[in-house]
């Protein structure tokens, strides 16, 4: 009895699955599940969302095709129902699903769904947890610009363009996080938001730096990111250590000029003192022989020879020139 039972239920089955095309895989008709010829179901099915832009992204199943596609469906809780998003209709596995646009009210939540589909093949749904956009989304710091002003940091801030003016409300209060970059020494600030913050009672001349982040409240979740650290002297840092390093510098050139000028001087003065040591030898030797050339007769050039006249003295060249010429003279009185 039970057989036949069950050889009926699947008789009507056939029958209902054949008037009811729009029947899919996965669901439950009438208390049973559909089991279908499928393809492996997406994994790792989530959303996410910054500034509230928001993305689903999913993996494909083990063993999917690479020709499979991808479809996705966002449940509305209003109508009940599940509704495609059709710009994600034939996704590829490498592909993502912006959903900005189709979670358009922040108070509300949503879910979301992925199956593949291959020709004669589709997969069973694989279903997102809820997402709420307004405590779900991370909130991105405000754009910065950091300046000095003496002793203080001013701070131009700037929310993102694309948040509405129901979410800039978001920005209302912010984090500051100071650093000295000398030393490391550091402090926070909760301050409200404004285009232009400052940061007084800060050293002149030193470097600061200053990240921002959105302080939300409790029950709006704490998802917010930290800027990068922006850097500013408060004012133009001082150049005594600048001006002692050129001192310092030219009053070495100018030693070092000293010391050359004094040896140039002392080597030009012993230069000129060996010049008149060796100038006077020089000289007579010069003057004597053009004396003794011009008035001896040539047996004295033959007999005395430069070196001799050099190292004897003039004195004895002229005494030997001259003894023959008083030889001469006697002879001829006679």
């Amino acid at each position: 009895m039970g057989g036949k039972m069950g050889l009926w239920m699947l008789l009507l089955l056939h029958l209902h699955l054949g008037n009811a095309p729009w029947i899919e895989c996965g669901e439950e008709v009438e208390g049973l599940n559909v089991v279908c010829d499928s393809l492996p179901a997406p994994s790792n099915v989530s959303i996410s969302s910054f500034n509230m832009e928001h993305t689903l992204s999913f993996l494909p199943g083990p063993g999917t095709p690479s020709s499979a596609r991808f479809s996705v469906e966002v449940f509305s809780f209003r109508k009940n129902l599940w509704k495609p998003v059709v710009s994600c209709s034939a996704l590829t596995a490498r592909q993502t699903c912006n959903l900005t646009r189709t979670f358009k009210d922040p108070l509300k939540s949503y879910r979301a769904r992925v199956r593949a589909i291959a020709p004669n093949q589709t997969s069973y749904w694989t279903m997102s947890r809820d997402f709420y956009p307004l405590t779900d989304t991370v909130l991105g710091p405000p754009d910065v610009s950091v300046s000095g002003c003496g002793n203080c940091l001013l701070l131009q801030l700037k929310i993102p363009p694309r948040m509405t003016q129901q979410l800039q409300d978001l920005y209302r209060d912010l984090i500051l996080h100071v650093q000295r970059t000398r030393d490391g020494a550091e402090f926070r600030l909760n301050v409200h938001y404004e285009e232009e913050i400052v940061i007084a009672y800060l050293q002149p001349g030193v470097e600061y730096c200053v990240s921002v982040s959105v302080n939300r409240p409790t029950f709006f979740g704490s998802n917010s990111v930290s800027s990068k650290p922006y850097c500013a002297f408060t004012s133009p840092p001082s150049h005594s250590s600048s001006l002692y390093v050129v001192y310092c510098l030219l009053g070495a050139c100018s030693v070092l000029g000293c010391l050359f000028i004094g040896f140039l001087v002392y080597g030009s003065r012993l230069s000129f003192k060996l010049l008149r040591q060796r100038l006077p030898r020089t000289l007579s030797y010069f003057l004597l022989q053009v004396l003794n050339c011009g008035r001896a007769p040539p047996e004295c050039l033959g007999q005395i020879s430069a070196t001799q006249l050099h190292k004897e003295g003039s004195a004895d060249c002229l005494l030997t020139a001259h003894r023959p010429l008083k030889l001469k003279r006697s002879n001829s009185e006679e």
